[in-house]
């Protein structure tokens, strides 16, 4: 159907050029509000009306006669409606809606793909501290990172993942006091222990691994412990390559890959935040007061000018993300999407003040930004607040080793990112349609069960069902699923460009439904041949939808549940 649409919409724009030079740009269609309105709108008659100087219901009724007499709407239309003060909707014969599962059939994984468009992104995401696991926060981000990934390689972009490692500053320093406090003895509630420490377990674990002089290797190094209490610089790198070990056995848990590793520690030891901190200053974008370095951010739109260099000498916090992104744009990345919690909030316009005060024509609006709220966790009716693992926070890999991973993904990216979501474990474990993810994925399992059961028996081969006589599928149910497998491609293009991967899951459970609908009115595996094969084409089709959308969500599609 998506050929169809693109030739009637071309039409369309033949049309109003005819009607008013230069008006083409105007040709658009839209869902209308209720489906007993049609299957496509345009209010093009509408925008037409004022430049025309004539009623918009006139408008209207020429561009109505003009469109009937074309080929394409005389092959594809059924009729042509005006509503309103000028609507036009369009009702579409049964033949257009069945191109959508040729379609669909002849693309496989490849359907709702747009071409490549030779254009480069990086998305960074989860960028945790390596001061403990990953936490149910770095979930969503996770989920939510790798969703806006698959969406935008969806619409031809290559798209480059990132994790920035926080690996410099107080919280690092403040790791390895809290190993060497354990290995001395120490332990949380004791006079000794400091209120800031980390308190999980896993910081007795990093100790006793150390005084072990264990051997530890993450993704980019290796460190073998000393044994020495006293060596405190051992400590800190030993537990820094214990966390990005532990924390890449969380990623690969929850099945998030990254194509690079960023070190915020490289950015001091190449010299690249004095750089940033020395052009800002060359460009007169800088000055002192009270003995700190003020950045002149009120330029920039932000409310008030913000400190860049401390008395103590020290960089503010979003000084060296200054000097991060200036590598990302460096690296050609001119489209950029940073995935962070809503507590990032301050820092982006401080950000975007300093990479536009370079003079290296960053645009305004670099980099995009995602921000998420955290998640609640309720399990047996209660809130989850700490995991003795972490100390203070439930882990990710406690919420999959609790359900699924599937489960963990979809649930996280089923609501807006800057919405308050409640993570209810109880529901994610459930067998039933109540649980959404269960309700998408056995949709699924059922068609292949289906297809299965018309393999044994007759012997078919899903191949064939690409030449099936899809003019016998006429009936109201089959006229609706097919409506919503020709919304895929356009659901997919409008997430990609909202960051919004909640609708991807919103539209998995109406196509879901749409089936569980049609299954309910139409058996399947009749004893006409033709009639068979046409609705197993139909289903066949559906189940390669559902397995695209579950794909972009990094969920996966089982044939048996």
């Amino acid at each position: 159907m998506l050929s169809v649409k693109n030739e009637l919409l071309q039409t369309l724009g033949i049309v109003l050029e005819q009607l008013l030079p230069g008006s083409a740009a105007k040709a658009a269609f839209e869902s209308p509000k209720m489906a007993a309105h049609g299957d496509l709108a345009t209010n093009a008659a509408m925008q037409l009306a004022k430049p025309l100087k004539q009623p918009p219901r006139q408008v209207a009724e020429s561009l109505r006669s003009a469109l009937l007499a074309t080929p394409a709407f005389s092959t594809w239309v059924d009729a042509v409606e005006i509503a309103g003060p000028g609507f036009i909707n369009i009702r579409l014969k049964p033949a257009a809606k069945q191109q959508v599962v040729r379609e669909v059939l002849a693309q496989g994984a490849r359907y709702g793909y747009q071409t490549a468009n030779g254009q480069r992104m990086m998305v960074e995401f989860v960028s945790a501290n390596p001061t403990g696991p990953l936490h149910v926060g770095h979930g969503r981000q996770g989920a939510l990172g790798d969703a806006i990934c698959n969406l935008y390689a969806t619409q031809g972009w290559e798209v480059c993942r990132e994790f920035y490692y926080n690996d410099a500053g107080v919280q690092i320093q403040t790791l390895a006091n809290s190993v060497q406090l354990r290995a001395r003895g120490f332990k949380p509630g004791d006079p000794e222990w400091p209120e800031a420490a980390y308190n999980g377990d896993y910081i007795a674990d990093i100790a006793a691994d150390f005084m072990a002089r264990k051997t530890v290797q993450s993704d980019d190094r290796e460190f073998t412990a000393s044994g020495d209490v006293n060596d405190l610089d051992g400590m800190r790198l030993f537990a820094v390559a214990y966390l990005r070990h532990e924390q890449d056995l969380d990623l690969k848990a929850f099945e998030v890959k990254f194509d690079n590793y960023y070190l915020e520690s490289s950015l001091y030891t190449s010299g690249r935040v004095d750089a940033a901190v020395q052009k800002l200053r060359e460009a007169g974008k800088t000055y002192e007061h009270d003995g700190a370095l003020w950045l002149r951010t009120t330029e920039y739109g932000d409310d008030k000018d913000r400190v860049m260099r401390k008395g103590d000498g020290t960089y503010t916090y979003f000084v060296p993300d200054v000097a991060y992104h200036i590598t990302k744009w460096e690296r050609g990345f001119h489209k950029v999407v940073n995935i962070q919690g809503t507590d990032h909030h301050g820092t982006i316009a401080r950000v975007r003040a300093g990479l536009q005060g370079l003079g290296l024509g960053i645009p305004q609006g670099f980099p995009d930004y995602v921000l998420h709220t955290m998640v609640r966790v309720m399990r047996g009716g209660q809130e989850v607040k700490i995991s003795k693992r972490a100390g203070s926070y439930v882990t990710l890999r406690d919420l999959i080793e609790w359900t699924s991973k599937d489960a963990v993904r979809f649930f996280l990216l089923s609501r807006k990112p800057d919405t308050e979501y409640t993570f209810d474990v109880d529901l994610a474990v459930q067998k039933n349609n109540d649980n959404p993810v269960y309700y998408v994925q056995y949709a699924h399992a059922r068609i292949c069960s289906v297809i299965n059961a018309w393999r044994e028996k007759d012997g078919g081969q899903r191949s064939s069902l690409k030449d099936a006589d899809l003019s016998l599928l006429d009936s109201p149910a089959a006229q609706a699923l097919m409506l919503q497998l020709a919304r895929y491609p356009e659901m997919l293009s409008a997430a990609a460009q909202d960051f919004a991967p909640h609708d991807v899951t919103f539209y998995l459970r109406e196509l879901a439904a749409s089936y569980h609908s049609y299954y309910d009115a139409e058996r399947i595996l009749v004893e006409d041949e033709a009639l068979k094969r046409a609705r197993l084409a139909l289903v066949a089709a559906t189940a390669q939808v559902l397995h695209n959308g579950l794909a972009v969500l990094g969920v996966s599609a089982p044939e048996k549940m």
